[in-house]
């Protein structure tokens, strides 16, 4: 009985860690709205660059950018993504020297983008 109770608990936790992604809470965020908004853009980017401070939404995000770069968003749901692509499309476009100063920064040594930019292209 011990055996099929352990086996039970550790069933119940692989399933919950396959299942798992990061908090949904900002998955409607309008990242159209910044990415149009030439001061609040830098603001945000600013926040992912230790620049200036971050609100509750960029704070939020920057909590799960370094494992999102290592793990190539793997617990990104698909707004997530989408998200991130935009973000980083809009970064390389109007903030070059910010977007390379954020990859960086989440990938000093050039091992995670390739397939971070893979990941998220098709969101």
């Amino acid at each position: 009985m011990m055996k099929f109770a352990t086996a039970l608990v550790l069933a119940v936790c692989v399933g919950l860690a396959v299942g798992e992604t990061y908090s949904t809470e900002n998955d409607d965020f309008d990242i159209e709205a910044l990415v149009k908004n030439p001061e609040e853009f830098q603001k945000f980017s600013g926040c992912f660059l230790d620049k200036n401070e971050c609100d509750a939404v960029s704070g939020d995000f920057k909590k799960d950018i370094p494992e999102a770069f290592e793990q190539a968003c793997a617990k990104c749901t698909d707004a997530q993504k989408h998200l991130f692509n935009r973000f980083l499309s809009a970064l390389k476009d109007k903030r070059p020297q910010d977007f390379e100063d954020f990859k960086k920064k989440y990938d000093p040594e050039a091992k995670y983008y390739a397939a971070l930019e893979k990941a998220v292209a098709k969101a």
